[in-house]
């Protein structure tokens, strides 16, 4: 069984609903299995941390990177720009940049925005680049995705995204949509394995 690390921040939960449907394609592949984890808030201007809720996913570890076969990062979207905790856990993989130990691996983005024009595209984009610099295959979601085409809430060719604002649940497209970019993810992945000998 091969491992795509489902990595995601999230502050009221809407990252978090499209981390676990990202899961669930990941896991329509067979011999695929979704790792999830979290990515730790900073500390608040006093230097305090949020609770952790129990039902949390466990926080990511530097082997969560060096183990997995493919990776799926999510965050929210902040000004159209990806959320602090998210950087500050990408600036802080030199080593893995150095070892290497995502060069090679498919990556796919995720976000989820409070309002349609809130920078879905640009968040998603500036996530992409820090996974080149690993070297990273880059998935998308081709429009030969139907529910691309036609899709009235989230979702875009650079990856899953979902339209929160007031709460709102994750949509009949934003649901396949995300689910089609853990299946792109972990297929790809699966292509890229060596063969053994």
């Amino acid at each position: 069984m091969s491992e795509i690390l489902v990595l995601y921040y999230s502050r009221y939960g809407a990252t978090a609903r499209l981390a676990h449907q990202a899961a669930r394609g990941v896991e329509q592949i067979p011999g695929m299995i979704a790792r999830i984890r979290s990515i730790p808030s900073l500390p608040d201007a006093k230097g305090a941390l949020p609770e952790i809720s129990p039902e949390a996913p466990p926080l990511v570890q530097p082997q969560d990177f060096e183990e997995c076969s493919g990776l799926l990062l999510g965050s929210p979207t902040y000004f159209g720009g990806m959320a602090a905790a998210v950087k500050h856990l990408l600036d802080d993989t030199s080593r893995q940049w150095f070892k290497g130990s995502l060069t090679g691996k498919p990556a796919g983005v995720f976000t989820s925005t409070g309002s349609m024009h809130g920078g879905q595209e640009t968040v998603l984009l500036s996530m992409i680049v820090p996974l080149l610099h690993h070297g990273m295959v880059i998935v998308g979601i081709p429009y030969s995705e139907a529910a691309l085409a036609h899709t009235q809430t989230g979702g875009t060719p650079y990856g899953a995204s979902h339209t929160a604002g007031n709460n709102k649940p994750l949509s009949i497209e934003e649901r396949q949509l995300t689910q089609a970019l853990g299946m792109r993810v972990a297929e790809i992945a699966q292509k890229l394995q060596p063969t053994p000998a």
